[in-house]
C-alpha cells in the first residue's frame, strides 16, 4: 500500500482527518441491507463544508460474495486518478441469533467495522494498516469515553484503539460477552461524538 507517508519513518497519519467508512452506520441509515443491492453516494464534510464524496454499490444479494464496490477520484488536475476498490464483507453469528456484518481490510485481511483513507492516501484500509494516530490525545478533558473503551478492550485482551473491535475470549460465556458487546457499541458511539467535536475544534484553529 503506497500513498501518504510511504517510506517515511516516524510519520503517522491522523484518524481525525481521514475519510471513514463505517459499516454499522451504513446499515443504520439504510445505505446497505443484507439480501439487497444498493447504490448511492457517501459524502464527507470538514468544518461543516463538503470535503469529498464517493460512489458505492453495496452488493449484498450475492451470497458468499457480499462486498462494497467503491468508486472515487484521488488527487486533482493532471494527477487525478479514478479509483475502483472492492471491499469484501463477511458475517459472524452471535449466540442470540442474527448476523453481525464486518468489512475485511483489503491489506491485512482482518475483520473491521471502519475503514480509513487519510489525506494523501491511495486506498481505504483499516486503522491498523494505516497505523493511524489520534488527535484526541491533546484534549484530556474529552478522553473519558476513549479511556473506558480502551480499558474494556484491555480487559478482554483485545487490541486497544478506537476502530479496533472486541472479540470473545476463549472460555467466556456468550451471555457475558454480549453484555460487553453492548457496552462496546455504546462507548464506540460516544467516541464518535467526541471525535466529531474535536475535529470541529481543529478546523476552527
Amino acid at each position: 500500500m503506497g500513498g501518504y507517508g510511504s517510506g517515511q519513518h516516524g510519520w503517522r497519519p491522523i484518524a481525525d482527518a481521514s475519510r471513514r467508512i463505517d459499516l454499522a452506520w451504513m446499515f443504520r441509515d439504510g445505505l446497505a441491507r443484507p439480501g439487497q443491492r444498493i447504490s448511492g453516494t457517501l459524502r464527507w464534510t470538514c468544518g461543516g463544508n463538503p470535503s469529498g464524496s464517493m460512489s458505492y454499490d453495496a452488493v449484498m444479494d450475492d451470497p458468499e460474495q457480499e462486498r462494497l464496490q467503491l468508486s472515487y477520484t484521488r488527487g486533482s488536475g493532471k494527477d487525478a486518478e479514478s479509483v475502483g476498490q472492492t471491499v469484501y464483507l463477511c458475517h459472524t453469528q452471535p449466540n442470540y441469533g442474527g448476523k453481525r456484518w464486518w468489512m475485511i481490510c483489503p491489506y491485512r485481511g482482518n475483520r473491521v467495522r471502519k475503514l480509513y483513507l487519510p489525506p494523501g492516501g491511495d486506498r481505504f484500509a483499516s486503522r491498523k494498516a494505516w497505523r493511524l494516530a489520534y488527535q484526541f490525545q491533546r484534549y484530556a478533558h474529552r478522553d473519558r469515553p476513549f479511556e473506558r473503551l480502551f480499558r474494556l478492550q484491555k480487559k478482554l485482551d483485545c487490541e486497544q484503539g478506537w476502530g479496533s473491535v472486541i472479540q470473545r475470549p476463549k472460555g467466556m460465556w456468550h451471555r457475558t460477552f454480549e453484555r460487553h458487546w453492548e457496552e462496546f457499541l455504546e462507548l464506540d458511539d460516544h467516541c464518535a461524538v467526541q471525535m466529531m467535536a474535536m475535529v470541529g475544534l481543529l478546523n476552527r484553529k
